[in-house]
């Protein structure tokens, strides 16, 4: 990606974009003093605290402490990486992507990658327009019969496949389409010298990604033909392992409070007409890493809600171990025996099913620990008991954990203090683990995490900087108390606009403050500007001096007679720098 956008692009691209009249497509926005205010759009308030600065193209929520440049608002709207944010925000401001930077063999890969794209998305308007046709008509009796609705069935694309051996290539054929293009996009398979259409006498269920391009399809076999779900094969656009399906529902389903993750297709269909939203599948198999952290971005917890038999349960386990990995909550719905989340909603009601209460992931495997072992004897609750602290030596809430605790022991019959004792045993191990794991990997550096309580002159004075209301060399990046103000100020002077710094801070604790301080209201004549950072660089002075003599009284304790001596002018030529200071500063207050 860094070919496809060099740094020179993405800065013109900044220079050209508008983050007022792109956030105003999305809220409105009036002016205030510097800045342009409106009603978060990423939680619910009556009063405006969303501010952004035009100049600088950066925006900060004083109400949830969002924060961040004009691509990291489109990537949080939109639900995009920050590479489809750029693309997006280019063909916004009508400015071309850097194709030429892209090497002959990407161009021809992005070349075919659209004309699978064009091809699926033809196959999928065959498949639903045969579904109305006599020839649909058993898979649309199908669909009646789980109670799916002419609505429900165009919002899904749904159609049916003939049972020709090659209708659907002879369609796409017509309009254009090559055979190689149809065996790369998955439509067809080819032996030999003969050719035919992957799916045929199914039910279709069109793969569509969070962009509404058509990725592939789930086929599902009518009768007893096998196997019973047939998805597209890998392609250049598509790997099951990444996606799920409904992604394209998600994008416009804000502030959703979970994601519900289901079984299969038919799952998802029956729940979404129901009126249920963040409702997704998994595409055939397990649910995967990349998935997982794919669901991240559009809820702050996933629950699971997969079929009450012992072949769900076992899929839970799995998929809750992959959210644990990947530090996503994770809850679980659990259904009567046998029972799957279709069932569910249609034999008891929408109603019914939303007053189901999820279980937390510890709970859950708590039961399922339970169900394995023979808890009946006392080899079977000794055992629990051991396994069940491990898991608990993990939970990091005290009070969630004494629950925990006080249920275990009533299940095991050990008292709460063997328990405990038992969990730091099984707690050291696990920490005598993970210092293994981290040491055998390469962990990236994280700027260091700011809170609103850091020093009010250093984030003042950066304010100012960020401003360009101070003359060069007013500042020095040296004259920063704080590591990582330093580094911004450093950039800073170096002529980095915030827009473009803001994207390189990972920690949301520090992006969120540093976008408060780009958006801060600065003083507008430069004269008092240069008076404001004057008494933030005298503060700073004062700080440093006081630390340096804090320091010097420290190591004399340690030191003998003459270093004493020594340390002591040390101290009082500092104390006359900071007095000086003091009285500079008491003048001008005077005046």
């Amino acid at each position: 990606m860094a070919l496809r956008f060099p740094s020179s692009w993405i800065d013109e691209l900044y220079a050209r974009a508008d983050i007022v009249q792109l956030v105003n497509n999305y809220l409105p926005l009036k002016k205030k003093g510097h800045n342009y205010w409106g009603l978060c759009p990423f939680h619910n308030e009556k009063t405006p605290s969303f501010s952004v600065n035009q100049e600088l193209n950066v925006y900060y929520c004083f109400g949830c402490k969002a924060g961040g440049n004009i691509a990291q608002f489109v990537m949080e709207m939109e639900r995009l990486t920050y590479p489809e944010a750029l693309e997006y925000i280019a063909k916004l401001v009508n400015m071309p992507l850097p194709q030429t930077m892209v090497p002959k063999e990407d161009e021809d890969l992005q070349s075919l990658k659209e004309r699978i794209y064009q091809a699926n998305e033809a196959a999928a308007r065959y498949y639903h327009e045969l579904l109305w046709t006599p020839e649909g008509a058993k898979v649309l009796e199908y669909l009646r019969k789980r109670k799916m609705d002419d609505n429900t069935i165009r919002k899904f694309g749904l159609g049916a496949s003939g049972q020709e051996w090659d209708r659907l290539s002879q369609v796409l054929q017509q309009q254009g389409f090559s055979l190689e293009e149809l065996q790369k996009a998955g439509l067809i398979a080819v032996k030999e010298k003969h050719h035919y259409d992957m799916f045929r006498d199914r039910v279709m269920f069109p793969i569509i990604n969070v962009y509404g391009k058509v990725l592939g399809f789930g086929g599902r076999a009518l009768g007893d033909a096998q196997p019973k779900y047939l998805n597209t094969a890998d392609t250049p656009v598509f790997n099951k392992r990444y996606g799920v399906y409904a992604a394209n529902l998600l994008r416009n389903q804000r502030n959703l409070k979970r994601v519900l993750l289901v079984e299969g297709y038919m799952d998802v269909i029956a729940l979404v007409q129901q009126g249920l939203q963040g409702v997704v599948a998994t595409l055939g198999t397990a649910l995967t890493n990349e998935q997982a952290r794919f669901l991240k971005r559009f809820a702050p917890e996933v629950w699971v809600a997969y079929d009450g038999d012992e072949a769900g349960q076992m899929a839970i386990e799995r998929a809750v171990e992959i959210f644990r990995q990947e530090s996503i909550p994770v809850k679980v719905l659990q259904f009567p025996e046998g029972m799957d989340p279709d069932d569910m909603i249609n034999q008891h009601g929408v109603e019914a099913f939303s007053k189901l209460r999820p279980i937390s992931d510890v709970s859950f495997t708590l039961r399922r620990l339970e169900k394995k072992l023979d808890i009946s004897s006392q080899d079977g609750r000794t055992e629990y008991a051991k396994q069940a602290a491990k898991i608990l030596a993990e939970v990091p809430d005290p009070v969630e954990l004494d629950l925990y605790v006080k249920e275990l022991s009533l299940r095991s019959g050990f008292s709460r203090e063997v328990l405990l004792a038992q969990m730091q045993v099984a707690g050291s191990r696990i920490l005598v683990t993970k210092k293994k794991e981290s040491e055998r990997k390469a962990v990236r550096s994280r700027p260091r995490v700011l809170t609103d309580e850091g020093n009010a002159a250093e984030q003042t004075l950066l304010s100012l900087l960020a401003s360009g209301k101070l003359p060069v060399d007013f500042v020095k990046s040296g004259d920063f108390l704080t590591d990582t103000y330093q580094t911004i100020a450093a950039r800073l002077l170096l002529g980095e606009q915030p827009v473009k710094i803001m994207t390189t801070i990972e920690d949301e604790a520090t992006r969120s403050l540093v976008g408060k301080l780009f958006t801060q209201e600065v003083i507008g004549d430069p004269a008092n500007a240069m008076a404001a950072a004057e008494e933030c660089l005298n503060t700073l002075r004062k700080q440093r001096i006081n630390a340096e003599i804090d320091i010097l009284k420290k190591n004399m304790e340690t030191q003998n007679a003459e270093q004493k001596v020594e340390t002591l002018k040390e101290i009082m030529r500092l104390t006359v720098e900071l007095s000086g200071i003091q009285r500079a500063q008491a003048k001008r207050k005077e005046v």
